[in-house]
């Protein structure tokens, strides 16, 4: 029988929810603003960071390059390769054979769901971000009293788009969860709309905040939630997934909810999980943040009460592909850890820790986004 490592590596993973990557060769400034969440502050480089450390050592191989190779030849290798042949290698190494992309956030160019897959040999899908059918609602004109109709049928036509499984709120980061749970009536939409459409800018007000995830419950579609740590822009207190218990109470029986990221909150996610039938979880984007010497203390807490059904994989992975590689890297050692202790310890019997390798890997994404099972 194969080992719970063998079977994690032989599998093609699902990645249920990432972006594309930049098109151009980058520089050492750009390369590590793509690093961090954060800024690459003067004197403090973020490839002196867990991240940092971890692309040095497992990605500079696949670059022809020896482990821990210092930042500058890793950064003159990958030039001298050219984006896309790094991105390829990367890609390719991930092991992953479906891709599920964010395409609403691209403040540069980044790769689209049909580039992806050509890199990586494999099938990529759409994810549709409601605040950018918002905010396109808004900047095509519309009045405050035909805005929640008007929105309504703009988010109809995007996910109508051929190879679009999901859509995707990102509230924690404009408004936090700590929102009023009920629908909001016609009227405070309206209400809310005339004062949005005058001042501009993104999407932030409360309101429409609520009647955006209500209308992502009455699309049908699995809907992705950003929750936890992301950059300096969110507030992390109102980023607990645990503030949305009351509107999951509502929302009982319609749409699966997918919390995406967690940390620090993989435990309030991992009891969401474990308490409302349509709730998900997963801990991209903390992976290859941790690293993989530290991914499996994340997937531990993470899967210390959630079904095994309710675990997804995702890289998050935004601007390089080396996010790609770290993320898969990351899961596959971190679930492959935490299974073999359990079976080592006799906790875990070996044919259920191989059902939940798949599960977790890639049978919980197929089945919550309908996709055929040979992709």
């Amino acid at each position: 029988m194969s080992t719970v490592r063998e079977a994690l590596d032989s599998l093609r993973l699902v990645d249920h929810h990432c972006h594309g990557t930049v098109t151009a060769d980058l520089g050492r400034e750009a390369f590590e603003s793509l690093l961090t969440e954060g800024e690459a502050w003067p004197g403090v480089s973020p490839f002196d960071s867990p991240v940092g450390v971890a692309v040095r050592r497992h990605c500079a191989p696949l670059l022809d390059l020896p482990r821990h190779a210092p930042a500058e030849e890793y950064l003159a290798r990958r030039r001298d390769l050219g984006w896309r042949e790094v991105q390829r290698r990367f890609l390719r190494a991930s092991g992953t054979g479906v891709f599920c992309v964010d395409t609403g956030y691209a403040p540069e160019r980044i790769t689209t769901p049909r580039e992806i897959s050509e890199a990586a040999g494999g099938t990529s899908y759409e994810v549709v971000r409601l605040e950018g059918v918002a905010e396109s609602v808004r900047a095509a004109g519309v009045e405050p009293d035909a805005y929640a109709e008007a929105f309504r049928a703009a988010a109809q036509d995007a996910v109508r788009r051929p190879g679009v499984v999901a859509v995707k709120s990102v509230a924690a980061y404009r408004t936090g969860f700590d929102l009023d749970p009920a629908r909001p009536s016609r009227a405070d939409v309206a209400g809310a709309a005339r004062s949005w459409l005058a001042r501009g800018g993104r999407l932030d007000d409360p309101v429409l905040m609520r009647h955006l995830l209500w209308t992502a419950v009455d699309l049908g579609l699995p809907l992705q939630l950003h929750t936890g740590f992301g950059d300096n822009d969110i507030r992390l207190h109102r980023a607990d997934p645990a503030h949305l218990t009351d509107w999951l109470h509502l929302t009982a029986g319609t749409i699966p909810v997918l919390l995406l990221h967690c940390w620090p909150y993989q435990r309030q996610a991992a009891y969401l999980a474990a308490v409302f039938e349509q709730v998900y979880l997963d801990v991209g984007l903390t992976l290859h943040h941790v690293g993989p010497a530290r991914a499996g203390a994340v997937l531990a807490e993470a899967l210390e009460i959630t079904p095994f059904r309710k675990l997804l994989y995702s890289s998050d992975a935004y601007g390089v592909p080396e996010f790609h590689h770290l993320g898969a890297l990351a899961f596959r050692q971190g679930l492959a850890e935490l299974l073999q202790q359990r079976v080592d310890a006799d906790e875990l019997a070996p044919a259920d820790a191989l059902r939940i390798v798949r599960w977790t890997g890639r049978e919980n994404a197929l089945r919550l986004y309908g996709l055929p099972k040979d992709d």
